[in-house]
């Protein structure tokens, strides 16, 4: 998340507003967020009913937590882009900003 609020000028640039999302609960994401110093980069609980949002989007885990996932979703709505990464994996920046300026 840091990376993305490193680059928040290039997503601006691209009309994009960042969000996270995770089952956590909003202290814990709160304590998250200013630990890595965003601000820029809206950080939303899923917390309750617990990973309702994860799991209509089909990243609910069976553990409880989240698959760690990038969506583009266009402002009609309509996902653009999707990709899951390995839990130990940082989504390639590159990547996503090329798809984005491709849309």
């Amino acid at each position: 998340m840091a990376a993305f609020e490193a680059e928040k000028g290039k997503f601006a640039s691209l009309d994009t507003q960042v969000l996270g999302v995770s089952v956590d609960s909003v202290p814990t994401k709160a304590a998250w967020a200013e630990s890595l110093g965003l601000k820029s980069v809206l950080l939303l609980s899923d917390f309750w009913p617990h990973g309702e949002v994860a799991e209509r989007y089909g990243m609910l885990r069976e553990e409880g937590f989240a698959e760690r996932a990038v969506f583009i979703v266009d402002k009609e709505g309509v996902i653009r882009f999707s990709k899951v990464y390995p839990l130990g994996e940082v989504p390639d920046l590159i990547e996503l900003l090329q798809v984005l300026g491709d849309l």
